[in-house]
């Protein structure tokens, strides 16, 4: 496997706008999120041992996954979200680490994953990337984004790290308190960092 950059972030810090900067740079990224969606395809095993598990009402008309009645039940009971988390981890871990022996010849690759801290998944990174923003612009997004109320943009916030615990668990952080152009120059010079420091030994 190539290096690998753990990018992570809570919801809404624009970790996203930072993925496609990397990809733009030409760097391999692989966002958890599009994985997760993966395992829970319709047809999939993954999606199979969630009905199994929670139940046909879970399912849409379509035969899909009903993400937001999901979300409402697991972000409202923690017991639940571990329960979820424990049927499509570790399809997600595997997914990522084929996605990640595939890119072998990139200089590094970036793994997105909102939740790595809280997960085994951190295990897999060799630096931590946390792009951070302000819990009130977080909610504020997460409202106008998700067309959700405040009660449950902070149930969302509180499922994740505190910000502060994410913060001292970074290798490196992307201050994301300016413009598009702002977050993107910094992913930029983070760019140049780790292939300057893979390059030459190996270590960041």
């Amino acid at each position: 496997m190539p290096p690998i950059v753990g990018l992570t972030g809570g919801i809404a810090s624009g970790k996203s706008t930072a993925e496609d900067a990397f990809r733009a740079l030409g760097v391999p990224v692989l966002d958890a999120d599009q994985v997760a969606r993966d395992v829970v395809a319709p047809g999939s095993a993954g999606l199979a041992a969630i009905i199994d598990t929670f139940g046909a009402e879970f399912l849409t008309a379509e035969g899909q996954l009903d993400r937001r009645r999901m979300r409402e039940r697991v972000f409202a009971d923690a017991a639940e979200r571990k329960r979820l988390e424990a049927l499509t981890h570790p399809l997600i871990g595997e997914a990522m680490d084929q996605w990640c022996r595939a890119q072998a010849d990139a200089p590094y690759a970036v793994l997105s994953i909102a939740i790595l801290l809280e997960s085994r998944f951190r295990e897999r990174v060799d630096f931590i990337l946390v792009v951070d923003v302000a819990e009130a612009v977080q909610i504020e997004r997460l409202r106008a984004r998700d067309g959700i109320d405040d009660a449950l943009a902070r149930q969302m916030l509180g499922a994740q790290t505190r910000r502060e615990a994410r913060r001292a668990a970074a290798d490196g952080l992307i201050e994301n308190d300016g413009s598009v152009e702002s977050l993107r120059a910094k992913v930029a010079a983070w760019h140049q960092h780790f292939l300057t420091q893979w390059r030459t030994d190996g270590a960041v």
